[in-house]
């Protein structure tokens, strides 16, 4: 890819303190997933020293959260099934001794679930010293583990999110007398989010002294700021002299590489916290000339806002 020598985006003051370093070598990929995750792979470090569970389990989508749980649940009771049925059949009264060894097995490992969740039906009860302490050990075990389980429910449940679409594209739009980036978000469930703020940084890889380097810019906005977020929100960046986009062809985005970071956050009234998204986009989900197309309509009974056109844009 190009690299860009415009004296424009040289001549504009940069912004230092992205947490991404100014050596372009260092970054040939996108700085922020589209999902708002830095893109950083940390090494030197072993794998689990380098997990927090807590915020895994909290951050994992519902299905992974539900089949970790699942299978959590199925191998502690395979587990336990394993030993009673090694410290022998024989001192868990209830199993028929003439059933088959695979028939024992299965018998021994709903016992096992009956004393994980303490249910104990009293069909099967065990005998013997060692047998015994197995069962109040895999009791104690199974208390902890909901009582754990019992507390990633209530985080997912109580962890206050952003509940913000993005659209999957930015474009260039005209726009007064010259032309705009602009990026569209919307709330896409029935939360009330207040004091919403917004901001948008471009990284933008250039060449100066023959190195490559990265300079990042803070983009002024039409409307950084605003008090209510209850439709869409078009972000709107004028492209004027101050903008590091100025004198920018639709090959010049096409050819060069950069990214534009967007940072949401807002205040959440029904959970009285903060909360706060982000996205990127590089250059490449960049269209030129286009608009976005009309989310919402009235009728007479409120303002209609159609989540799926989102993404609906018409190139001009």
């Amino acid at each position: 890819m190009s690299l860009i020598r415009k004296k424009n985006i040289r001549d504009i003051k940069s912004k230092a303190n992205t947490g991404f370093g100014n050596q372009a070598s260092e970054f040939e990929n996108r700085f922020i997933n589209k999902n708002g995750n830095a893109n950083v792979i940390k090494s030197g470090i072993s794998f689990l020293d380098s997990i927090s569970w807590y915020h895994l389990m909290l951050t994992v989508s519902k299905r992974n959260f539900i089949f970790a749980l699942l299978m959590g649940f199925i191998l502690i009771n395979t587990i336990f099934a394993s030993l009673y049925y090694f410290i022998g059949i024989e001192h868990l009264n209830g199993i028929n001794k003439t059933s088959s060894q695979l028939e024992q097995l299965a018998q021994a490992y709903f016992f096992s679930a009956q004393t994980f969740t303490t249910v104990g039906y009293g069909h099967i009860s065990p005998t013997g010293f060692l047998t015994s302490m197995l069962a109040a050990l895999e009791a104690l075990i199974g208390l902890l583990s909901f009582a754990l389980a019992t507390g990633l429910f209530y985080g997912r449940f109580s962890k206050p999110k952003a509940f913000i679409l993005f659209s999957q594209h930015a474009i260039i739009a005209p726009y007064k007398s010259g032309k705009a980036l602009m990026v569209r978000l919307v709330p896409f469930k029935n939360i009330s989010l207040i004091d919403a703020e917004v901001q948008i940084t471009a990284g933008i890889i250039i060449e100066e002294n023959n190195t490559r380097v990265n300079k990042f810019f803070t983009l002024d906005l039409e409307m950084n700021q605003i008090a209510s977020l209850n439709l869409n929100w078009t972000l709107v960046h004028e492209i004027t002299e101050q903008s590091p986009f100025y004198g920018f062809s639709q090959e010049d985005f096409a050819q060069t590489k950069g990214e534009i970071i967007v940072y949401f956050k807002a205040f959440d009234d029904m959970y009285s916290n903060t909360v706060s998204i982000k996205t990127s986009y590089i250059f490449e989900e960049i269209i030129y000339d286009a608009k976005f197309e009309k989310m919402y309509y009235n009728t007479p009974k409120g303002i209609i806002l159609e989540i799926d056109k989102l993404n609906q844009i018409t190139k001009l």
